[in-house]
Protein backbone atom coordinates (compact mmCIF):
# COMPACT_ATOMS: atom_id res chain seq x y z
CA UNK A 1 0.00 0.00 0.00
CA UNK A 2 1.26 3.13 -0.88
CA UNK A 3 1.77 5.66 2.52
CA UNK A 4 -0.90 8.94 2.44
CA UNK A 5 -0.56 11.82 0.63
CA UNK A 6 2.18 14.61 0.88
CA UNK A 7 0.35 17.96 1.71
CA UNK A 8 0.79 20.38 -1.06
CA UNK A 9 0.30 23.73 -1.60
CA UNK A 10 -1.55 25.91 -3.69
CA UNK A 11 2.23 26.28 -6.00
CA UNK A 12 1.81 22.63 -6.96
CA UNK A 13 0.88 21.73 -10.33
CA UNK A 14 1.47 18.17 -12.65
CA UNK A 15 4.64 18.61 -14.38
CA UNK A 16 4.60 17.96 -18.08
CA UNK A 17 4.86 13.92 -19.27
CA UNK A 18 7.41 12.23 -21.33
CA UNK A 19 7.80 8.72 -22.32
CA UNK A 20 11.03 6.47 -22.43
CA UNK A 21 10.79 3.07 -24.40
CA UNK A 22 13.35 0.91 -23.52
CA UNK A 23 14.74 -1.22 -26.45
CA UNK A 24 17.50 -3.78 -24.93
CA UNK A 25 19.35 -5.31 -27.68
CA UNK A 26 23.09 -4.74 -29.36
CA UNK A 27 25.01 -6.08 -31.95
CA UNK A 28 27.82 -6.39 -28.62
CA UNK A 29 28.10 -5.58 -25.38
CA UNK A 30 30.45 -2.76 -25.01
CA UNK A 31 33.47 -3.20 -22.21
CA UNK A 32 32.23 -0.03 -20.64
CA UNK A 33 28.27 0.00 -21.02
CA UNK A 34 26.43 -0.26 -17.44
CA UNK A 35 23.00 -0.44 -19.46
CA UNK A 36 20.30 -2.69 -19.34
CA UNK A 37 21.88 -4.10 -22.72
CA UNK A 38 21.81 -7.57 -24.11
CA UNK A 39 23.51 -8.99 -27.09
CA UNK A 40 20.97 -10.07 -29.46
CA UNK A 41 20.08 -13.08 -31.22
CA UNK A 42 19.77 -13.13 -35.04
CA UNK A 43 16.53 -12.59 -34.90
CA UNK A 44 14.95 -9.95 -33.03
CA UNK A 45 11.70 -10.76 -31.42
CA UNK A 46 10.13 -7.26 -32.71
CA UNK A 47 6.28 -8.35 -33.11
CA UNK A 48 6.32 -9.81 -29.53
CA UNK A 49 8.25 -6.86 -27.52
CA UNK A 50 5.98 -4.35 -29.60
CA UNK A 51 2.67 -6.06 -28.26
CA UNK A 52 4.60 -6.52 -24.79
CA UNK A 53 5.29 -2.78 -24.85
CA UNK A 54 1.56 -2.01 -25.56
CA UNK A 55 0.56 -4.38 -22.80
CA UNK A 56 2.99 -2.21 -20.40
CA UNK A 57 1.76 0.88 -21.54
CA UNK A 58 -1.76 -0.18 -20.69
CA UNK A 59 -1.02 -0.93 -17.15
CA UNK A 60 0.25 2.95 -16.43
CA UNK A 61 -2.41 4.59 -18.21
CA UNK A 62 -3.53 5.96 -14.70
CA UNK A 63 -0.45 8.06 -14.52
CA UNK A 64 -1.03 9.81 -17.50
CA UNK A 65 -4.19 12.00 -15.87
CA UNK A 66 -5.34 14.12 -18.93
CA UNK A 67 -1.48 14.70 -20.25
CA UNK A 68 -0.13 14.53 -23.45
CA UNK A 69 3.51 13.72 -24.17
CA UNK A 70 5.59 16.61 -24.80
CA UNK A 71 9.07 14.11 -25.41
CA UNK A 72 9.46 10.84 -26.50
CA UNK A 73 13.34 8.53 -26.20
CA UNK A 74 14.00 5.34 -27.56
CA UNK A 75 16.89 4.34 -25.95
CA UNK A 76 19.03 0.91 -25.47
CA UNK A 77 20.47 -0.98 -26.26
CA UNK A 78 20.77 0.06 -29.86
CA UNK A 79 17.01 0.54 -30.58
CA UNK A 80 18.00 1.65 -34.34
CA UNK A 81 18.29 -2.15 -34.57
CA UNK A 82 14.47 -2.20 -34.79
CA UNK A 83 12.74 -1.74 -37.72
CA UNK A 84 11.19 1.48 -38.70
CA UNK A 85 7.70 -0.18 -38.73
CA UNK A 86 7.84 -1.22 -35.47
CA UNK A 87 8.75 1.91 -33.71
CA UNK A 88 6.16 3.31 -36.13
CA UNK A 89 3.88 0.71 -34.07
CA UNK A 90 5.05 1.98 -31.10
CA UNK A 91 4.33 5.53 -32.12
CA UNK A 92 1.10 5.02 -33.12
CA UNK A 93 0.13 3.14 -29.90
CA UNK A 94 1.57 6.24 -27.88
CA UNK A 95 -0.28 8.49 -29.71
CA UNK A 96 -3.38 6.62 -29.34
CA UNK A 97 -3.69 5.68 -26.07
CA UNK A 98 -1.88 9.31 -24.35
CA UNK A 99 -1.76 11.81 -27.33
CA UNK A 100 1.14 13.96 -28.57
CA UNK A 101 1.73 17.79 -27.87
CA UNK A 102 2.04 19.54 -30.61
CA UNK A 103 5.56 20.25 -31.23
CA UNK A 104 6.46 16.74 -29.79
CA UNK A 105 10.43 15.76 -29.66
CA UNK A 106 10.80 12.34 -30.83
CA UNK A 107 14.48 11.29 -30.83
CA UNK A 108 15.98 7.70 -31.45
CA UNK A 109 19.00 6.83 -30.13
CA UNK A 110 21.00 4.85 -33.04
CA UNK A 111 24.96 3.62 -34.31
CA UNK A 112 26.69 5.10 -37.09
CA UNK A 113 26.90 1.25 -38.66
CA UNK A 114 25.96 1.16 -42.46
CA UNK A 115 23.21 -0.90 -41.52
CA UNK A 116 21.28 1.41 -39.49
CA UNK A 117 22.48 4.37 -41.87
CA UNK A 118 20.04 3.18 -44.61
CA UNK A 119 16.99 2.90 -42.40
CA UNK A 120 17.43 6.70 -41.23
CA UNK A 121 15.03 7.56 -44.23
CA UNK A 122 12.35 5.30 -42.76
CA UNK A 123 12.99 6.62 -39.52
CA UNK A 124 12.12 9.75 -40.17
CA UNK A 125 8.58 8.86 -42.40
CA UNK A 126 7.37 7.24 -38.87
CA UNK A 127 7.43 10.11 -37.49
CA UNK A 128 11.03 10.29 -35.34
CA UNK A 129 12.08 13.82 -35.76
CA UNK A 130 15.50 13.83 -33.91
CA UNK A 131 18.68 11.07 -34.03
CA UNK A 132 21.49 10.58 -31.33
CA UNK A 133 24.39 8.94 -32.77
CA UNK A 134 26.44 6.56 -30.52
CA UNK A 135 29.60 7.83 -32.21
CA UNK A 136 32.27 8.12 -29.36
CA UNK A 137 35.08 8.83 -30.83
CA UNK A 138 35.93 9.32 -34.59
CA UNK A 139 39.78 7.65 -34.22
CA UNK A 140 40.41 3.93 -35.22
CA UNK A 141 42.21 3.33 -31.55
CA UNK A 142 40.16 4.62 -29.43
CA UNK A 143 36.95 3.38 -31.11
CA UNK A 144 38.58 -0.25 -30.78
CA UNK A 145 39.27 0.32 -27.36
CA UNK A 146 35.81 0.84 -26.43
CA UNK A 147 34.54 -2.07 -28.36
CA UNK A 148 32.13 -0.32 -31.24
CA UNK A 149 31.51 -1.96 -34.06
CA UNK A 150 32.03 1.11 -36.53
CA UNK A 151 35.21 3.47 -37.81
CA UNK A 152 35.70 7.34 -38.06
CA UNK A 153 34.06 7.57 -41.99
CA UNK A 154 31.04 5.52 -41.19
CA UNK A 155 30.21 7.97 -38.14
CA UNK A 156 30.68 11.01 -40.18
CA UNK A 157 28.94 8.94 -43.22
CA UNK A 158 25.77 9.09 -40.12
CA UNK A 159 26.11 12.40 -39.85
CA UNK A 160 25.34 12.92 -43.34
CA UNK A 161 22.63 10.41 -44.04
CA UNK A 162 21.05 11.99 -40.89
CA UNK A 163 20.85 15.15 -42.66
CA UNK A 164 19.80 13.60 -46.30
CA UNK A 165 17.03 11.91 -44.24
CA UNK A 166 15.63 14.64 -43.46
CA UNK A 167 16.65 15.20 -39.72
CA UNK A 168 17.68 18.38 -38.80
CA UNK A 169 17.87 17.80 -35.07
CA UNK A 170 20.47 15.35 -34.29
CA UNK A 171 22.87 14.52 -31.57
CA UNK A 172 26.48 13.29 -31.67
CA UNK A 173 27.54 11.39 -28.64
CA UNK A 174 30.97 11.92 -27.99
CA UNK A 175 33.51 10.97 -25.25
CA UNK A 176 36.89 11.79 -23.44
CA UNK A 177 39.50 10.64 -21.32
CA UNK A 178 39.28 7.18 -23.07
CA UNK A 179 42.53 4.94 -23.11
CA UNK A 180 45.55 6.33 -24.42
CA UNK A 181 44.04 9.51 -25.53
CA UNK A 182 45.86 13.17 -25.08
CA UNK A 183 44.59 16.66 -25.30
CA UNK A 184 45.53 16.84 -28.93
CA UNK A 185 43.70 13.44 -29.70
CA UNK A 186 40.60 14.66 -27.47
CA UNK A 187 40.45 17.83 -29.91
CA UNK A 188 40.72 16.23 -32.73
CA UNK A 189 37.62 14.48 -32.01
CA UNK A 190 35.69 17.77 -30.99
CA UNK A 191 36.63 19.39 -33.78
CA UNK A 192 35.51 16.50 -36.44
CA UNK A 193 32.10 16.40 -34.51
CA UNK A 194 31.95 19.55 -34.87
CA UNK A 195 32.23 19.81 -38.70
CA UNK A 196 29.55 17.55 -38.86
CA UNK A 197 27.05 20.40 -38.00
CA UNK A 198 25.11 18.44 -35.40
CA UNK A 199 22.54 20.85 -33.57
CA UNK A 200 23.69 18.88 -30.22
CA UNK A 201 26.53 17.72 -29.07
CA UNK A 202 26.98 15.45 -25.81
CA UNK A 203 30.06 15.62 -24.64
CA UNK A 204 31.14 13.73 -21.46
CA UNK A 205 34.30 11.77 -19.78
CA UNK A 206 34.06 7.98 -19.89
CA UNK A 207 33.70 6.79 -16.12
CA UNK A 208 34.25 3.37 -14.78
CA UNK A 209 31.37 1.68 -13.84
CA UNK A 210 30.69 -1.36 -11.51
CA UNK A 211 29.28 -4.37 -13.61
CA UNK A 212 31.41 -3.63 -16.58
CA UNK A 213 34.42 -5.02 -18.01
CA UNK A 214 36.22 -2.20 -17.91
CA UNK A 215 35.29 -2.27 -13.94
CA UNK A 216 37.09 -5.99 -13.42
CA UNK A 217 39.87 -4.90 -15.90
CA UNK A 218 40.48 -1.56 -15.78
CA UNK A 219 42.30 0.31 -18.78
CA UNK A 220 45.05 2.97 -17.90
CA UNK A 221 42.94 6.70 -18.30
CA UNK A 222 44.68 10.06 -18.65
CA UNK A 223 45.72 11.25 -15.66
CA UNK A 224 43.54 14.00 -13.67
CA UNK A 225 45.52 17.34 -14.83
CA UNK A 226 45.56 16.23 -18.71
CA UNK A 227 41.67 15.53 -18.07
CA UNK A 228 41.39 18.91 -16.65
CA UNK A 229 43.20 20.40 -19.75
CA UNK A 230 40.99 18.66 -22.29
CA UNK A 231 38.01 19.63 -20.23
CA UNK A 232 38.73 23.33 -20.36
CA UNK A 233 40.43 23.40 -23.80
CA UNK A 234 37.16 21.54 -25.19
CA UNK A 235 34.86 24.06 -23.38
CA UNK A 236 36.39 26.70 -25.24
CA UNK A 237 36.47 24.83 -28.98
CA UNK A 238 32.57 24.28 -28.29
CA UNK A 239 31.61 28.08 -26.99
CA UNK A 240 33.80 29.61 -29.73
CA UNK A 241 32.01 27.37 -32.56
CA UNK A 242 28.27 28.45 -30.74
CA UNK A 243 27.50 25.36 -28.96
CA UNK A 244 26.62 26.67 -25.52
CA UNK A 245 26.75 24.47 -22.49
CA UNK A 246 23.03 24.33 -21.00
CA UNK A 247 23.75 20.77 -18.47
CA UNK A 248 26.72 19.02 -16.92
CA UNK A 249 27.66 17.30 -20.34
CA UNK A 250 25.36 18.89 -22.95
CA UNK A 251 26.20 21.89 -25.48
CA UNK A 252 23.52 23.14 -28.14
CA UNK A 253 23.13 25.52 -30.76
CA UNK A 254 20.05 28.60 -30.02
CA UNK A 255 17.04 26.61 -29.39
CA UNK A 256 18.19 23.02 -29.89
CA UNK A 257 18.54 21.53 -26.45
CA UNK A 258 17.23 18.13 -25.46
CA UNK A 259 13.75 19.01 -24.51
CA UNK A 260 13.52 15.14 -23.41
CA UNK A 261 16.67 15.20 -21.10
CA UNK A 262 15.45 19.08 -20.07
CA UNK A 263 12.32 17.47 -19.08
CA UNK A 264 14.44 14.96 -16.78
CA UNK A 265 16.69 18.18 -15.23
CA UNK A 266 13.66 19.80 -14.41
CA UNK A 267 12.01 17.25 -12.01
CA UNK A 268 9.12 16.46 -14.82
CA UNK A 269 7.51 13.00 -15.00
CA UNK A 270 8.18 10.52 -17.81
CA UNK A 271 6.62 7.32 -18.37
CA UNK A 272 9.29 4.04 -18.63
CA UNK A 273 7.85 1.08 -21.19
CA UNK A 274 10.21 -2.01 -22.04
CA UNK A 275 12.80 -4.22 -20.21
CA UNK A 276 14.47 -2.36 -17.51
CA UNK A 277 12.79 1.09 -17.93
CA UNK A 278 12.21 3.10 -15.01
CA UNK A 279 9.62 5.86 -14.37
CA UNK A 280 9.09 9.33 -12.40
CA UNK A 281 5.19 9.52 -11.47
CA UNK A 282 3.55 12.33 -10.07
CA UNK A 283 -0.37 11.50 -8.51
CA UNK A 284 -2.78 14.54 -8.04
CA UNK A 285 -2.29 14.57 -4.44
CA UNK A 286 1.53 15.10 -4.88
CA UNK A 287 2.82 11.59 -4.20
CA UNK A 288 5.92 11.11 -6.39
CA UNK A 289 6.63 7.37 -7.18
CA UNK A 290 9.66 6.03 -8.99
CA UNK A 291 8.46 2.80 -10.69
CA UNK A 292 10.99 0.24 -12.95
CA UNK A 293 10.20 -3.16 -14.89
CA UNK A 294 11.16 -6.47 -15.25
CA UNK A 295 15.01 -6.12 -16.63
CA UNK A 296 15.78 -9.38 -18.67
CA UNK A 297 13.89 -9.44 -21.62
CA UNK A 298 13.43 -12.78 -21.49
CA UNK A 299 11.16 -12.45 -18.16
CA UNK A 300 10.19 -8.90 -19.68
CA UNK A 301 8.29 -11.23 -22.07
CA UNK A 302 7.00 -14.11 -21.03
CA UNK A 303 3.22 -14.44 -19.80
CA UNK A 304 3.48 -15.50 -16.79
CA UNK A 305 6.05 -12.26 -15.73
CA UNK A 306 4.93 -9.20 -14.11
CA UNK A 307 5.88 -5.77 -15.92
CA UNK A 308 6.23 -3.88 -13.13
CA UNK A 309 9.40 -4.67 -10.67
CA UNK A 310 9.27 -2.63 -8.05
CA UNK A 311 7.68 1.02 -6.82
CA UNK A 312 8.90 3.18 -4.53
CA UNK A 313 7.10 6.46 -2.73
CA UNK A 314 9.76 9.17 -2.59
CA UNK A 315 8.95 10.55 0.86
CA UNK A 316 8.96 14.17 1.38
CA UNK A 317 12.60 14.18 3.18
CA UNK A 318 14.24 12.84 0.56
CA UNK A 319 12.49 15.34 -2.08
CA UNK A 320 14.96 18.08 -1.74
CA UNK A 321 17.80 15.69 -2.58
CA UNK A 322 16.22 14.39 -5.48
CA UNK A 323 14.75 17.75 -6.89
CA UNK A 324 18.53 19.27 -6.59
CA UNK A 325 20.45 16.54 -8.04
CA UNK A 326 18.73 17.15 -11.43
CA UNK A 327 18.39 20.89 -11.49
CA UNK A 328 21.45 21.71 -10.05
CA UNK A 329 23.31 20.10 -13.32
CA UNK A 330 21.69 23.18 -15.42
CA UNK A 331 23.77 25.58 -15.94
CA UNK A 332 21.42 28.45 -15.52
CA UNK A 333 19.58 26.84 -12.79
CA UNK A 334 16.07 26.86 -12.47
CA UNK A 335 13.39 29.51 -10.84
CA UNK A 336 13.32 28.85 -7.08
CA UNK A 337 9.74 27.93 -6.80
CA UNK A 338 9.91 25.18 -9.51
CA UNK A 339 10.84 23.26 -6.11
CA UNK A 340 6.94 24.16 -4.75
CA UNK A 341 5.65 23.69 -8.58
CA UNK A 342 7.22 20.30 -8.64
CA UNK A 343 7.11 18.89 -4.91
CA UNK A 344 4.12 20.39 -3.35
CA UNK A 345 6.76 21.12 -0.34
CA UNK A 346 7.42 25.03 0.73
CA UNK A 347 10.65 26.56 -0.18
CA UNK A 348 11.86 26.91 3.27
CA UNK A 349 12.37 23.09 3.36
CA UNK A 350 15.71 24.21 1.28
CA UNK A 351 16.68 26.95 3.44
CA UNK A 352 19.41 25.53 5.87
CA UNK A 353 21.24 23.56 3.39
CA UNK A 354 21.17 26.84 1.01
CA UNK A 355 22.34 28.64 3.58
CA UNK A 356 25.31 26.14 4.50
CA UNK A 357 25.72 26.33 0.34
CA UNK A 358 25.69 29.85 0.21
CA UNK A 359 28.20 30.13 2.98
CA UNK A 360 30.68 27.35 0.60
CA UNK A 361 30.71 29.28 -2.60
CA UNK A 362 28.29 26.22 -3.85
CA UNK A 363 25.57 27.76 -4.30
CA UNK A 364 24.49 31.53 -6.12
CA UNK A 365 23.14 33.49 -3.26
CA UNK A 366 20.30 34.36 -5.19
CA UNK A 367 16.57 34.07 -3.44
CA UNK A 368 15.16 34.11 -7.20
CA UNK A 369 17.14 31.25 -8.14
CA UNK A 370 18.29 27.75 -7.89
CA UNK A 371 21.97 28.38 -9.52
CA UNK A 372 25.24 26.48 -8.69
CA UNK A 373 27.91 28.40 -8.72
CA UNK A 374 30.86 27.36 -10.89
CA UNK A 375 33.04 26.25 -8.15
CA UNK A 376 29.72 23.95 -7.59
CA UNK A 377 29.63 22.75 -10.64
CA UNK A 378 32.70 21.36 -10.47
CA UNK A 379 32.06 19.76 -6.95
CA UNK A 380 28.28 19.09 -7.42
CA UNK A 381 28.46 15.94 -5.16
CA UNK A 382 29.74 17.85 -2.16
CA UNK A 383 26.93 20.61 -3.16
CA UNK A 384 24.07 18.15 -3.44
CA UNK A 385 25.17 16.30 -0.09
CA UNK A 386 23.88 19.31 1.75
CA UNK A 387 20.70 18.36 1.15
CA UNK A 388 20.66 14.77 2.15
CA UNK A 389 17.97 13.49 4.73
Amino acid sequence: MIPAASQTLPGFALPPLAAYVHIPWCVRKCPYCDFNSHTADAQLPEDAYVAALEADLREDLAYVQGRRLTSIFFGGGTPSLFSASALGRVLEMLERAVGFADDIEITLEANPGTFEQAKFRDYRSAGINRLSIGVQSFQADKLKALGRIHDGAEAVRAADMARTAGFENFNLDLMHGLPGQNLADALHDLQTAIAQQPTHLSWYQLTLEPNTVFWSRPPRLPEDDLLWDIQEAGQQTLSEAGYRQYETSAYAQPGRQARHNLNYWTFGDFLGIGAGAHAKLTLADGRILRRWKTRLPKDYLAADKAFRAGEKRLPDEELPFEFLMNVLRLTDGVPAMLFTERTGLPLERLAEGRRQAEARGLLEPDAQRLLATPHGQLFLNDLLQLFLP
